[in-house]
């Protein structure tokens, strides 16, 4: 396979040998052109996992560990981002009180935290629910994101959060609190043109040429959920290299933009060192 000229990272996929196409999946993105992965952790019941401590997320960060490794023998880089999906306060809730609940996630942050500390994983995952929750429940979770971002603090990594749509401009505020630069909050699934905070965008998202031109910082994501009940969701793991190709093909991106898109913004945001030696 001939060499790519520049690298092309997905900064938000999952990968499932088990409920989904795995290995193969992350086969495609690089023979699509993918150099580099940003590896999330699956919400725990996907994976049969079903908390009643913090300590039972282990289970998942180590399952996803066990898939960098093999996604790695294919030569993709591989970056785990490790967390607690926010969807988890509902169905923890569902077994145990609401305070209860909180204390779960927060003790699994501070697992993957200890994952982050070994070195086993380069950022944390976190956020509040996307969908409508009764007021309780949203301020139950925004207690969990404040953790995250404390101790994505501590451990001076950066934070991924998966929220809903629109800038979250409060969680400026919360990052602000807990010490963690802004630009090292990660909006997945984010929307450029208004949040303060970085947007990692979906690859197929129309306004990209022109966000390039504006010089605002970014990066791509697929949000590939590798769910064989759900083939394809959210866009398939070929995804981000086809689209940055298609861009550069079509004229509207230089390869000096697809350096910065996927290597300079990405070390920044990330402290990771990207190279396609």
């Amino acid at each position: 396979m001939k060499s790519p000229s520049f690298p092309i990272t997905d900064d938000h996929i999952h990968i499932d040998p088990v409920n989904g196409r795995g290995i193969e999946a992350a086969k495609d993105f690089f023979r699509a052109g993918g150099t580099h992965i940003f590896l999330v952790s699956k919400p725990s019941w996907s994976l049969g996992v079903h908390p009643s401590s913090g300590r039972d997320y282990a289970a998942v960060f180590d399952e996803t560990l066990r898939v960098a490794d093999l996604i790695r023998e294919t030569g993709i880089v591989v970056f785990p981002i490790l967390g607690v999906h926010p969807a988890e306060i509902n169905r923890l809730a569902e077994r145990m009180p609401l305070a209860d609940a909180v204390a779960v996630m927060k003790d699994g942050l501070e697992c993957a935290a200890c994952y982050v500390q070994e070195g086993k994983a380069v950022g944390l995952k976190s956020g509040r629910p996307h969908y409508e929750v009764p007021p309780e429940v949203l301020a139950a979770s925004n207690d969990v994101l404040e953790h995250a971002l404390l101790l994505a603090a501590e451990r001076r990594c950066a934070l991924q959060i998966h929220a809903e749509t629109g800038p979250c401009a409060d969680i400026v505020g919360m990052a602000q609190r807990a010490g963690v630069p802004v630009e090292r909050v990660v909006k997945h699934y984010g929307s450029v043109d208004t949040t303060p905070l970085h947007p990692s965008l979906i690859a197929k998202h129309e306004a990209i040429p022109q966000i390039v031109k504006k010089g605002r910082r970014f990066t791509m994501e697929s949000d590939y959920m590798d769910e064989n009940s759900r083939p394809g969701a959210v866009i398939g793991p070929k995804s981000v290299p086809r689209y940055t190709n298609k861009f550069l093909e079509a004229g509207v991106v230089t390869e000096e933009d697809c350096f910065r898109i996927h290597g300079e913004n990405i070390e920044k945001v990330y402290g990771v060192t990207i190279s396609i030696d």
